[in-house]
């Protein structure tokens, strides 16, 4: 993937993390259908306070350098934080 292609996935899924966590908007930009039909479901059983992970994921995502972002969550495909 091109470095300025990660970078702008990974603003896209920041964003929509801090955003719209709680229906894990951030984890099927990446890709990951599971992972965002699994942070649905917390903050519907959690009556939304799931969407805390969402922001936590996404400060983490935008404080990621490029490479990194792409190689934890893009290449390796890491699910959680």
């Amino acid at each position: 993937m091109a470095q300025s292609e990660a970078g702008s996935k990974k603003l896209m899924a920041g964003l929509l993390g801090i955003l719209l966590g709680s229906f894990g908007a951030h984890r099927f930009v990446l890709g990951d259908t599971k992972g965002g039909l699994i942070r649905l479901a917390i903050s519907v059983v959690t009556c939304g306070m799931g969407g805390v992970i969402g922001l936590i994921e996404g400060i983490i995502y935008i404080t990621k350098s490029d490479e990194d972002f792409e190689r934890i969550y893009i290449k390796e495909k890491k699910a959680w934080f």
